[in-house]
């Protein structure tokens, strides 16, 4: 049945270019060399910048590496690493449908120069120069891949590190990030809620979905940026807009009015507003995020679930549950103050409540029942208050 799901996924969500842009070879030192599959030219940039051979391109002007990385489910990848001098964060880019190195690289060179950053890009399995078939598993292997890549061969840490999702890429992103707490940031372009949700507006899960980022973007602690177009035709502006909405940091969305699906980088907005972002991610201060981390791990274990009861004053009825904290789970306050409840004093938070002035003790015997919340909260309308 797993087979089946995957097969049939693929079909849904991959449609690499074919034949692809570029082909690799292989120099006389050893080194790698990208190279146009149309002209078997060396890999340029629009802008005129080719590499110039101290890495594995092809010729003079921008250096980048081209690097083959074998992942955990036995493909070999193609990865384009592109390194800035005055860069102090890295860029992990992973790329929508319907596209490969070879279209990206000018796009590439661009980024890596206005945003000031080393920028890693890499094609998934089947697409490109890499091996295999594409699928959802196999991109989370690639992903997986190329970080280790930037952990053991350039030096990256996930605190200098920030993923960039477009459209399918933002599958593997927020697989990837929602195992790295400390990255730096977070950049979802057209993101997708799911792989079904583009064709169909459910808001259930299915067994045949894949990348349930609706589940995975809860799970991610870093800085997140979405920028979405309002005109996106393929996935619609609401994918984006629940996304930013269950981020657990976002950062100031980008709405690109008229935006469509693969025109974004067109509008000025775009390197503008993620130019604001990188800079703000470069000056923060590995104190003051490990700080933002604790506070949200904070917040999260102190109300993070509904189990939590209050410490003091146990119900005395058996048969009735135990009280429960009314700023974490939403129980009924006291009619007229809602900073407290009934004579609790603190609860499952460790903060201590204040007393509210208008609170009355119940005088009625018959309301008073077992002293368990459930028998007082019977008394909320009662006369005797």
């Amino acid at each position: 049945m797993g087979c089946v799901i995957s097969h049939l996924s693929a079909k849904f969500a991959f449609f690499p270019p074919s034949p692809a842009t570029y082909q690799i070879k292989k120099r006389d030192d050893g080194k790698l060399t990208a190279i146009y599959t149309s002209s078997s030219m060396p890999l340029t940039s629009a802008v005129g910048a080719v590499d110039d051979g101290g890495g594995g391109g092809g010729g003079g002007g921008c250096s980048f590496d081209v690097l083959s990385l074998r992942t955990r489910r036995g493909n070999k990848i193609v990865a384009f690493y592109l390194k800035n001098p005055y860069a102090k964060l890295t860029l992990l880019y992973s790329h929508g449908n319907a596209a490969d190195l070879g279209q990206l690289f000018d796009l590439f060179v661009q980024l890596k120069a206005n945003l000031r950053v080393n920028l890693m890009g890499y094609d998934y399995s089947g697409y490109g120069a890499s091996t295999g078939k594409a699928s959802e598993l196999n991109t989370y292997a690639d992903i997986e891949a190329v970080y280790e890549c930037l952990q053991t061969e350039y030096g990256v840490s996930q605190e200098d590190l920030i993923l960039y999702g477009q459209s399918v890429g933002s599958g593997p992103t927020l697989h990837l990030a929602s195992r790295l707490p400390r990255l730096r940031g977070v950049v979802l372009h057209s993101a997708i809620l799911s792989g079904l949700r583009v064709v169909c507006h459910v808001n259930c899960m299915f067994c045949v979905d894949i990348y349930k980022n609706v589940n995975k973007i809860r799970k991610v602690k870093s800085p997140t940026l979405v920028i979405h177009g309002t005109e996106d035709d393929v996935v619609n502006w609401l994918h984006g807009n629940r996304l930013w909405k269950m981020a657990k940091d976002p950062y100031e969305p980008l709405w690109i009015k008229g935006g469509g699906h693969c025109n974004l980088e067109l509008y000025p907005d775009y390197i503008r507003h993620l130019y604001k972002f990188i800079y703000e991610m470069e000056i923060m201060t590995t104190k003051t995020r490990l700080s933002k981390i604790k506070l949200s791990q904070k917040t999260s274990s102190a109300c993070g679930c509904c189990s939590c009861c209050i410490k003091v004053g146990q119900p005395s009825c058996p048969k009735c549950p135990k009280p429960r904290c009314p700023e974490c789970c939403g129980l009924p306050s006291c009619l007229n103050c809602n900073s407290c409840c009934l004579n609790w004093n603190s609860c499952c938070c460790g903060s201590v409540k204040p007393k509210c002035p208008d609170l009355k003790l119940l005088k009625c015997p018959s309301c008073l029942g077992c002293g368990c919340f459930t028998c007082l909260g019977k008394c909320v309308r009662c006369s005797c208050w």
